[in-house]
């Protein structure tokens, strides 16, 4: 198997954290050292957060699939035991996709192999094998990543085969033109709506307030720090314990409503555009209020 990229030391101050996650990832099992998923990281925070200090780039790594990152970038580096994990997983639900995309069988197959085609890197570019996983960079789930990329994949076979058919030729052939078609929606269990509704509206108002600020609005750590008047690493911390109390709030929600652990686990891993929930009205607060003195005068001391 080919390294999938250069070895790399953790950033300054993120060592413990990368290890964590390294040790969360799974790498291991599919080959990936740990210098290697390093590398993958810094790869990722270099793209959408360069220049940035430790406590966003530590923030944004706590927001990464990293699970499915490792598996993904195992594959595109060519490891078989990754893909006979993404086989078991994904392979179905690309046929799926496919035929709620392309609608007729033969075609849905074709499109879904051609994709598996591009996914596994049977192409080659300056003697490296080309996977499109190896763009998946672990911000959204990997099967909403894969249906956006299948969807762009048909999108482009259907321009190859009318590049040199001219609309006026085809209104001539008495060609029928549908109006454009809503973007397809995926069904999600309704109970995993209900559980992320319950779990953000029993949120403090500074929670949601924080979560809005930086996952909806792209504000800086500094930013919203200044707004309720703490240190940056305050703000760093909450959307740590935040991330993780809410998912394990979702889960407890839906082991309620009769799931087990291991469905409540595969109803989670859904794409957050497939929600029908308003979450910027969830999360909407009136005003921010800032922390209480006693907060900032631990922050500051220490």
């Amino acid at each position: 198997m080919e390294a999938p990229t250069q070895l790399a030391a953790a950033p300054p101050g993120l060592e413990s954290t990368v290890a964590e996650l390294y040790h969360k990832s799974r790498a291991a099992e599919f080959s990936l050292n740990s210098e290697q998923f390093t590398a993958i990281l810094i790869e990722i925070s270099a793209k959408y957060l360069p220049g940035a200090g430790a406590p966003e780039i530590r923030a944004l790594y706590l927001s990464l699939r990293v699970e499915e990152l490792a598996l993904a970038r195992a594959c595109a580096a060519g490891n078989e035991r990754a893909w006979e994990v993404f086989l078991i997983r994904y392979r179905e639900k690309l046929y799926e996709v496919a035929g709620y995309i392309a609608k007729e069988t033969s075609a849905a197959r074709e499109l879904a192999d051609s994709l598996y085609a591009d996914l596994y890197g049977t192409s080659l570019r300056d003697a490296k094998r080309v996977s499109k996983l190896s763009s998946y960079t672990g911000r959204g789930s990997l099967e909403g990543w894969l249906r956006t990329v299948m969807a762009q994949e048909y999108v482009n076979r259907y321009r190859r085969t009318r590049r040199f058919v001219s609309l006026e030729e085809e209104s001539e052939e008495g060609t029928q033109f549908p109006s454009p078609q809503p973007e397809p929606v995926f069904p999600v269990d309704a109970r995993v709506e209900t559980a992320v509704d319950r779990t953000l509206a029993a949120l403090a108002p500074e929670d949601r307030y924080v979560l809005a600020a930086y996952f909806l609005d792209d504000r800086t750590l500094a930013d919203i720090a200044r707004s309720l008047r703490v240190h940056e690493s305050t703000i760093s911390r909450k959307l740590d314990r935040l991330c993780k109390s809410l998912r394990k709030s979702v889960l407890s929600n839906l082991r309620g409503r009769g799931m087990s652990r291991r469905q409540a686990e595969e109803a989670l891993d859904v794409d957050v555009r497939d929600l029908r929930l308003d979450l910027r009205k969830r999360l909407q607060d009136s005003s921010p209020q800032p922390f209480p003195e006693k907060k900032v005068r631990v922050d500051e001391s220490g």
